[in-house]
């Protein structure tokens, strides 16, 4: 078994390090990593690492944003559009496109329309037909009995069938 003084941090419990010695951490993760730092050589030399690894970065010079940063980020700012504006041109954008849709909507019916016009004038009802030709069509088997012009030629010239003057 280790000693104490050799327990070592676990992963979570150093991903949580920073935020604690931040003062981020509370409830029973701060004290959890706060008893094992007193129990925890390792434990503390990582804090202390830590520690002169941010003190050496506060020796490090800063750099300085450029004269034109405060101006140019200020200009986006003021040219940002406010959500008014975001909402109106999302409404113009909607509208521009539900009247796109109409007009393709539109054209497609005129054209579907257009199109069964010009096949009702084209071509012709064969059930019109049928309805003036009706009277034939209904003794149509005593005309296919006949079986053809000549057959009524000559009974046309019979002289069983002309009329006699009275």
């Amino acid at each position: 078994m280790m000693a104490a003084e050799q327990l070592r941090l676990n992963a979570d419990e150093r991903a949580d390090l920073v935020a604690y010695l931040d003062g981020e951490l509370t409830g029973d993760r701060s004290r959890a990593i706060a008893e094992k730092l007193t129990r925890s050589v390792s434990g503390r030399r990582e804090v202390e690492a830590l520690e002169s690894t941010w003190g050496l970065l506060d020796l490090l010079p800063r750099p300085r944003a450029g004269e034109e940063f405060a101006e140019r980020t200020l200009s986006q700012v003021i040219d940002a559009p406010t959500s008014e504006a975001r909402l109106v041109g999302a409404a113009r954008e909607t509208i521009r496109r539900v009247l796109a849709l109409a007009a393709i909507a539109a054209v497609v019916s005129l054209g579907a329309a257009a199109g069964y016009a010009a096949a009702r004038w084209l071509w012709p009802d064969p059930t019109a037909r049928l309805a003036r030709d009706l009277t034939i069509a209904e003794r149509l088997d005593d005309y296919q009995a006949v079986g053809g012009l000549d057959f009524l030629r000559r009974l046309d010239q019979s002289p069983l069938f002309k009329e006699t003057p009275d």
